[in-house]
């Protein structure tokens, strides 16, 4: 079901910006089994696959911090998890990735805006950007999008607006004219910092999150991701 808090008029939306994990690609396998192999290596237990997942969403440095415990961690340990967990990663990020299924017939239906001109359509996600470009292209989604930027692209991640910003500077678009499309809070209150419209997904990593941080649309499924743009 769509969910409308504030609606926006889709034949004005020229930029479409897509979070990555838990929005485009189910990738929870692939992280859950990596950041596990990095706690195995520093001699720490094993989490169970939801907590990890609950972690994704702000980036692999945070996401490691977090497995080990939170702040109070020492940062030689987590410096040495981190290094691992992206090596091992590097190597196993497509093991069980897929795409979620619907989510490439939307981007199509999203991309054909009802004027006759394409939408332009990015990604912007904390996960560092080499293994994202790797990912999207493997699964055949580069096509879609005029940009990739990762969490290491920019000074700042995401909710800080500075990629989101880039993005609508490089599109010569209004943050009126632009949508990011996300499955956490962090993809909303980087909408709201760039003065976007945002849409969150229900069905990623993160939905729990939305609860605090309701985006002005939400659905529940790809298809209802198309709808909303058509």
């Amino acid at each position: 079901m769509i969910h409308t808090r504030r609606a926006f008029d889709p034949h004005t939306i020229k930029l479409v910006i897509f979070d990555l994990d838990g929005t485009l690609i189910d990738s929870r396998l692939d992280l859950v089994h990596s950041v596990n192999a990095a706690l195995r290596h520093i001699g720490r237990t094993e989490l169970p696959d939801d907590v990890i997942a609950s972690y994704v969403g702000d980036g692999a440095p945070i996401l490691i911090q977090r497995a080990l415990g939170g702040e109070a961690v020492d940062e030689a340990i987590v410096r040495q998890g981190l290094q691992f967990f992206l090596s091992y990663y590097r190597e196993h990020k497509l093991d069980h990735t897929t795409v979620y299924a619907g989510v490439k017939e939307a981007l199509e239906s999203v991309q054909s805006a009802s004027n006759g001109v394409p939408r332009q359509m990015a990604v912007l996600t904390n996960k560092p950007v080499v293994p994202s470009r790797a990912i999207v292209d493997a699964l055949s989604l580069g096509p879609f999008f005029t940009q990739i930027y990762g969490g290491n692209s920019f000074a700042t991640k995401k909710p800080d607006p500075e990629g989101a910003l880039k993005l609508l500077e490089e599109a010569a678009v209004r943050p009126q004219e632009a949508a990011i499309v996300g499955d956490s809070h962090v993809d909303v209150e980087t909408g709201r910092n760039a003065g976007l419209w945002t849409v969150g997904v229900s069905y990623g990593f993160a939905p729990h999150t939305l609860e605090a941080h309701p985006p002005d649309v939400l659905v529940d499924t790809p298809q209802e991701l198309a709808e909303v743009f058509a």
